[in-house]
């Protein structure tokens, strides 16, 4: 699975969002560059499960020096590799370990029922809460400092994407 030519934006409003954890999961699964294969990275504390699919933006580059991270409503869980035409409605401001780790929450675009959802104010508080705690809980179990700054709407989405990707171009053109 290559994702070099994969563009991060396939157009206006669209996100190509890679899933690596399926909702429900305790797998933590990583995509790996160099192999091009998803990998099992470790297994999380029973108490904690992946409230959403989680998964990354491919061919941006986050602060924390990996790609840019998103979660997507679904339904029903897809897969580890399930690629998703997703549109961003809001961020979850975090830090992990002093390093800004911003999550994007995303709905998929081939999910009809899910057409109007275009702000994060259309998400239930409690499932909100549930994200935040998710990454609380799980993140304060593997001994990692976490502040939680809250959640922002679509708005915030845009310079954090764009500057996800000016890094990702900047570092392949230096590697």
């Amino acid at each position: 699975m290559d994702l070099h030519r994969l563009p991060p934006s396939p157009s206006p409003g669209l996100l190509n969002l890679l899933v690596e954890i399926p909702a429900g999961s305790r797998n933590k699964y990583k995509y790996c560059p160099q192999t091009k294969v998803m990998v099992l990275d470790r297994v999380l504390h029973a108490s904690v499960r992946y409230p959403f699919d989680y998964g990354f933006v491919p061919n941006t580059l986050a602060a924390d020096g990996s790609p840019l991270d998103a979660l997507v409503i679904m339904a029903e869980p897809t897969f580890a590799g399930c690629l998703i035409k997703a549109r961003p409605i809001g961020l979850l401001d975090l830090e992990d370990n002093g390093v800004y780790d911003g999550k994007l929450l995303c709905v998929p675009a081939a999910d009809p029922r899910q057409d109007a959802i275009d702000s994060i104010r259309q998400i239930a508080p409690s499932q909100l809460e549930d994200v935040a705690e998710f990454f609380r809980t799980s993140r304060s179990l593997e001994g990692r400092r976490i502040t939680i700054a809250g959640w922002r709407d679509l708005d915030a989405v845009g310079p954090l994407l764009n500057r996800c990707i000016d890094a990702a171009a900047a570092d392949d053109a230096e590697g």
